[in-house]
């Protein structure tokens, strides 16, 4: 039997497994529950958040033998077919392949009759946005009107591409990229099923590269399976993904923080020896740089630091070091260099360089010492500032050395 991808093991069956989303959750099951179930539906975000699968999912509710349910059963005929993709009475199209005219014409032909087995019809489109104009047109009348048996259930990662006339024939349902923290936990999960160990910078690692997408680091754990066996270190994920472990980032940080130039230049050659991407190190370090600012302002970051515990105090101990007006500094001097970093044609000289200025900076003065240092000075080349009214006379001749 040939190996089944994470991804696609651990696929969602019910709203209640569904991860991130809970206002497309708790919208769709209220819908189901009040019998105001639309006709076409539209699913739209990035890669790998659920859509295709809430899909299937709605398919499967409306279509259970108990239902329409939220909670369908996954045993029946129905469910288990809608499953394994194998249900004759819902369709799967690839609109990136079947983008014509003609494909949504045969479709149409078939829409009259009723359905084989199931309750509805449903006709589940992926990657809509690439169907034609001519297409979209041909479609404008079925979605207005569709018969009672029929609903459709688009998906699209460009929504702005698709026609005005259509997202007004359509229930909108926006996914949003899921939190690193949500990610972690469902990683975690799926790791303690799986029987195979893993420390918390190992996975906060994976959350974090997958960029808000549940498949995406499902992938990633996969990947990191092959490599690592039934245990999983940070140090080796960090290894096997091309990225920098969020330790050595950390001393990165700690190198500007505490202006040690020497050592941030040392970091960064290892970093080079052990091949990883220096613009993908600093977008990184960039990322780290705005946790410490946080850690700094806020009493309670909570959910603003997609962090585990351990990386959340080493975090806050290292910005408890600096002020946060030398924090803010650190961040906006790297992140005005980031640019020249990611496109030069020597990114490592750019980053040592940056990283050596940032680490050289010269301490912030306060305002009211510096107005102090001035006014010794005045006293100190011209006895103090000549008497006289007051206004702009007093203040022009103020600091002039006497003749």
């Amino acid at each position: 039997m040939s190996y089944l991808v994470l991804a696609r093991k651990w696929r969602p069956q019910t709203f209640h497994d569904l991860v991130g989303q809970e206002h497309v959750r708790r919208t769709l099951e209220n819908a189901i529950a009040q019998n105001r179930v639309a006709h076409a539906f539209l699913f739209t975000g990035v890669r790998g958040v659920g859509k295709t699968t809430s899909a299937r999912i709605l398919a499967k509710a409306l279509n259970c033998v108990k239902g329409p349910t939220a909670t369908p059963c996954l045993e029946c005929p129905q469910c288990v077919d809608i499953a394994a993709g194998t249900d004759m009475d819902v369709r799967e199209l690839d609109a990136a392949s079947n983008n014509g005219v003609d494909e949504v014409r045969r479709l149409q032909e078939e829409l009259p009759y009723r359905p084989s087995r199931d309750r509805f019809k449903i006709y589940i489109v992926d990657e809509v946005h690439m169907l034609s104009a001519a297409a979209w047109n041909a479609f404008l009348k079925t979605l207005e009107e569709p018969p009672a048996h029929v609903k459709f259930i688009f998906a699209t990662t460009e929504v702005h591409k698709v026609p005005i006339t259509i997202l007004s024939r359509c229930q909108r349902y926006d996914f949003k990229m899921i939190a690193a923290q949500t990610v972690a936990l469902r990683l975690r999960h799926v790791l303690t099923h799986e029987k195979i160990a893993a420390d918390d910078s190992a996975i906060s690692l994976i959350a974090r590269e997958a960029a808000g997408s549940m498949r995406d680091a499902m992938s990633l754990l996969d990947q990191a399976i092959a490599w690592a066996g039934d245990s999983l270190v940070g140090d080796e994920v960090a290894r096997v993904l091309g990225v920098a472990s969020r330790s050595v980032l950390q001393q990165l940080a700690a190198a500007i923080v505490g202006g040690h130039s020497e050592v941030a230049l040392r970091l960064v050659a290892q970093l080079v020896d052990s091949g990883y991407d220096l613009a993908q190190v600093a977008r990184d370090l960039l990322a780290v740089l705005r946790d410490l600012v946080v850690a700094r302002v806020c009493t309670e970051p909570g959910m603003l630091l997609d962090l585990s515990d351990a990386e959340r105090a080493a975090t806050t101990d290292l910005a408890a070091r600096s002020s946060a007006d030398d924090l803010i500094r650190l961040h906006q001097g790297f992140s005005r260099s980031f640019d020249e970093i990611v496109r030069s044609a020597a990114p490592r000289a750019a980053l040592e360089m940056t990283l050596v200025r940032l680490s050289r900076r010269p301490p912030l003065v306060p305002l009211d010492e510096l107005l102090d240092r001035l006014a010794d000075l005045e006293k100190r080349l011209g006895g103090g500032p000549p008497d006289g009214p007051p206004g702009g006379a007093r203040g022009r001749g103020r600091g002039r050395a006497p003749a």
